[in-house]
């Protein structure tokens, strides 16, 4: 089952949302910010944008300061999603 992070109102009533999906387990552990046809890989082991497009400067700030926020949350979700491939894989950069 897909996790889906509670997003504030204002954000939710402009069409973003923030997900932990299934199939991405062999991946850096990551959630996906979508917003009509779009969607941003988001890094939650490193922090920051796994891609260069579409353009990550099209995410509000306030979408990635509630990611921030809401990290050890989002961590959490991925370990229990995907145990094979945990946040504190050994690499030392949590």
């Amino acid at each position: 089952m897909v996790y889906s992070l509670q997003m504030p109102k204002a954000l939710r009533d402009k069409g973003w949302k923030v997900k932990i999906r299934n199939l991405e387990r062999t991946e850096d552990p990551h959630v996906t910010i979508l917003r009509k046809t779009n969607s941003w890989r988001y890094n939650i082991r490193k922090t920051g944008f796994m891609d260069s497009e579409p353009d990550p400067r099209h995410v509000p700030d306030e979408v990635v300061e509630h990611i921030a926020n809401e990290l050890a949350t989002l961590r959490t979700e991925w370990d229990k999603k995907h145990p094979e491939n945990p946040i504190d894989s050994g690499e030392g950069s949590k």
